[in-house]
């Protein structure tokens, strides 16, 4: 009888937004899991599955990390109890976690972009964060052609088998 329990290692749920942008603009070397501060009319917003992080960062101030520019629409039914969109969010993270982003940010060129934003197993709100380096023209040519490549591969796979 095989166990019930998480998947290993992915981490996996019903995503709200992703942000496709990053995987081609940066080169992802490390991914981080957060949780994130929201109030209550966010929360419902993010369960009608409105939001948009395709423009968001993450930066450092002082100790804390937060989530700059991410767009969580009002929530219409709140009237006037409603957040504001584009305010800036506290991530949740270990401290070990936040001294090793702070570390890798201090280098040169490294940049921390949310990737995804989900609802784990258990119905909270996640943020999946990479530590990424910009890509140069060349390197983003070089990932469209393997894109490419790999479509072509699997059509032709397709029509043969």
């Amino acid at each position: 009888m095989a166990a019930k329990g998480k998947a290993s290692g992915k981490k996996s749920g019903k995503a709200i937004a992703e942000n496709r942008r990053a995987r081609y603009e940066f080169t992802i070397e490390e991914t981080f899991e957060a949780g994130i501060c929201l109030v209550g009319t966010e929360v419902k917003a993010l369960r009608l599955g409105q939001a948009n992080i395709a423009e968001s960062y993450a930066s450092v101030e002082g100790e804390e990390l937060f989530l700059i520019n991410a767009n969580f629409p009002i929530y219409e039914p709140a009237s006037q109890f409603n957040h504001k969109p584009k305010r800036s969010r506290k991530l949740l993270l270990k401290r070990r976690e936040i001294s090793k982003l702070i570390g890798v940010v201090q280098r040169k060129g490294r940049t921390i972009v949310p990737l995804k934003l989900y609802f784990n197993d258990r119905g909270l709100i996640k943020i999946l964060l990479g530590v990424g380096i910009g890509k140069k023209l060349v390197d983003k040519r070089q990932t469209q052609k393997t894109r490419d490549w790999n479509k072509q591969k699997s059509r032709i796979m397709k029509e043969r088998g």
